[in-house]
């Protein structure tokens, strides 16, 4: 009788424990309670909301559906306080003075290139990334943020430690700061930047947004806007209507130029791998969310690649 009171009182306090949450912040889940592996290099984001199972030693053990191994071990500082699934995720402090120095002193303004990657070509490329064993499928694809680029291209790293620079070349990139980021622009990170599961986000913000002149999430709404625009555009549409089938340089910029305007044609730019199409990159200049106003007309794009076929998803 004993024993199962015990019993009893162990299920109903490990019930008890469970609750759903979304993480105050993206971080590493662990197969142990030591961290000391990550099959498949799995990350909680701020964007999902996850199973709690329990707490033990200021650690909760968090369940992740789909994944091999699905009970996963984090710090108990990667959720807030608050159980509300929406509610706004914490910033660092340590983080906010880190951008506020290395955004010191660079001039608002300039040239940028949009790169954007068409995703099913990218996860044809490069499949062991994180990203490309969890995106969908069944759509026929997206065109993705890669990243906005100041131009000229030497201009990187702005006002960056050499410490962080030596981690981002050799992509120790879940070593680099974090970032902050609103609620809003993770909205559009979840949608158009899948790379931030392999934390693209941090690569992109030490190596080019800090020479942008603004905070990260300016940055990031701004070049997650551009790219939202892109895809839903007539660009979007002719890729998605091409799935298997090939395309030409003068097809896709005379379908961004009906979609931008005349002479924006001549800002766009392509990029392929394998006979793949995997990248378009469009000359802007200014800063702002409304590509019509930022792009380059009557520009002199050059382009290695004319031709390519459109990927569809799978391998």
């Amino acid at each position: 009788m004993q024993k199962y009171l015990l019993l009893s009182l162990f299920s109903t306090l490990f019930l008890a424990a469970r609750f759903s949450a979304a993480p105050a912040m993206e971080c590493e889940a662990y197969n142990n309670m030591k961290h000391t592996k990550n099959s498949h290099h799995v990350t909680l984001h701020a964007t999902q909301t996850y199973t709690v199972l329990k707490k033990h030693k200021g650690q909760f053990l968090v369940l992740i559906p789909g994944e091999s191994i699905a009970q996963r071990w984090v710090d108990g500082s990667c959720f807030s306080k608050n159980k509300n699934p929406h509610k706004k995720p914490i910033k660092s402090k340590h983080t906010k003075t880190y951008e506020k120095d290395i955004s010191a002193n660079i001039k608002p303004g300039g040239r940028a290139l949009l790169a954007l990657s068409w995703q099913n070509a990218f996860c044809q490329t490069h499949r062991r990334v994180a990203e490309c064993k969890t995106y969908d499928r069944s759509d026929k694809g997206h065109l993705s943020l890669h990243g906005l680029w100041p131009q000229p291209r030497s201009k990187q790293y702005c006002n960056v430690p050499q410490k962080l620079i030596a981690k981002d070349k050799h992509h120790q990139w879940k070593a680099l700061p974090n970032i902050d980021i609103s609620e809003e622009t993770l909205a559009l990170m979840d949608s158009y930047m899948p790379g931030y599961i392999s934390r693209l986000h941090k690569h992109e913000w030490i190596k080019h947004g800090v020479c942008y002149g603004t905070d990260a999430d300016t940055y990031y709404h701004n070049a997650l806007s551009l790219a939202k625009e892109v895809d839903s555009s007539e660009v979007g549409v002719l890729f998605r209507s091409h799935v298997g089938k090939k395309l030409t340089l003068k097809q896709i910029r005379s379908a961004f130029e009906h979609a931008f305007g005349k002479g924006a044609g001549s800002s766009l730019s392509m990029a392929c791998q394998g006979g793949l199409i995997t990248e378009i990159r469009v000359e802007t200049v200014g800063k702002g969310d409304e590509l019509e106003a930022l792009v380059v007309r009557n520009g002199k794009s050059r382009s290695r690649c004319h031709s390519g076929k459109i990927d569809r998803t799978g391998y």
